[in-house]
């Protein structure tokens, strides 16, 4: 019998765990597929010493009845999947990757950006429609890139590889941020902003905020009203920080030009979401992180997170540091490879 047991779900696995594995090989370590229900989930990692989440929510119920687990190790950005409140009340550390995949993001965020700009789906559309002359027209209403402002809203490691990117273009930037030092923005070439700065200044708004639950419907009605008509809004972040409806009222009454994104409030949406209809929306499937190194690159980090904390070492992204506060969590050891509690 394994030493260490790490239960995850039941969801198909390209290629089995081969890559989770290579930095687990020297503990003996198992990963377990298990029910995708909660309670068949529950019933076999109850006693896991660890647990692989994916496709389906670590809930607080499954998360108390957890009776050994050291870690819950997710292989996105994203945590809202994972109860991370239940969990820091138990001392369960809960680890995501939140820089493997960066510069995909952020390259798709530009793509974005700029094929919004430029009408690229309609001016595709008119070619195929054997509408050729009317392409030039349809963009002369339109000003040059250069000179433009480009607001962020969050100005986290994707949202400042986005300002490296967009800096070459001639782009006046602004950033909303609460929680990053405001030196640290203009380190990047970008303004320190209030979020009403950013919501009636710039042409371009990108949307960078994290799915947590107090930023749920971060943007409302009000904000899009905020907006220049003429604004592109891109979001390249979460779905459920823009309330839908708003944004969906914003781009049918024109408070808003245009809007491009890569997330949506529900995935994949319902086929009468008036969003797919719209000739004024920029669409991708949450593909923003995708390219040929990721599924290999967050798999391997994944398994290095989770040998990291079953060897005693802390983690290397830990979302909720506070858990190393709990006096029942001694055994911790923040040196080594694991960066510690506020890195």
């Amino acid at each position: 019998m394994p030493q260490y047991r790490i239960v995850t779900p039941a969801i198909a696995a390209a290629g089995g765990y081969a890559l989770e594995m290579e930095a687990l090989a020297g503990l003996d370590a198992v990963i377990e597929e298990a029910p995708t229900d909660a309670a068949g989930f529950l019933a076999a990692a109850k006693d896991a010493d660890a647990v692989y989440a994916k496709g389906i929510p670590i809930t607080k119920e499954i998360i108390d009845g957890l009776t050994k687990c050291r870690v819950i190790s997710l292989g996105s950005v994203g945590v809202d999947s994972v109860d991370v409140k239940a969990a820091t009340a138990r001392g369960i550390p809960v680890t995501n990757i939140p820089d493997t995949f960066i510069e995909e993001v952020a390259d798709h965020a530009m793509t974005l950006l700029l094929a919004g700009f430029r009408r690229l789906v309609e001016q595709d559309k008119l070619v195929r429609d054997g509408r050729w002359k009317e392409g030039r027209p349809a963009l002369y209403k339109y000003p040059r890139l250069m000179g433009q402002t480009l607001g962020f809203i969050s100005f986290g490691r994707v949202a400042r590889a986005v300002a490296r990117r967009a800096a070459p273009f001639g782009l006046r930037m602004m950033a909303y941020d609460p929680f990053i030092d405001e030196t640290l923005i203009s380190e990047h070439g970008v303004l320190p902003a209030t979020l009403t700065e950013v919501l009636t200044q710039s042409d371009f708004i990108s949307m960078h905020a994290p799915a947590r639950p107090e930023v749920h419907h971060m943007l409302k009605e009000q904000h899009f009203r905020q907006m220049k008509p003429t604004a592109i809004f891109v979001n390249t972040g979460r779905g459920p920080t823009v309330d839908e409806s708003a944004l969906i009222k914003a781009l049918q009454e024109g408070w808003i030009a245009h809007a491009a994104l890569d997330v949506l409030e529900t995935e994949p949406p319902s086929h009468n979401n008036p969003i797919l209809r719209m000739e004024n929306v920029t669409l991708t499937a949450h593909v923003a992180s995708a390219s040929a190194r990721f599924d290999e690159a967050r798999k391997r980090r994944v398994g290095h997170e989770l040998a990291l904390v079953l060897s005693g070492k802390w983690p290397m992204s830990c979302v909720n540091p506070a858990v190393l506060q709990n006096t029942a969590l001694q055994r911790w050891q923040p040196v080594g490879l694991g960066r510690g509690p506020n890195s």
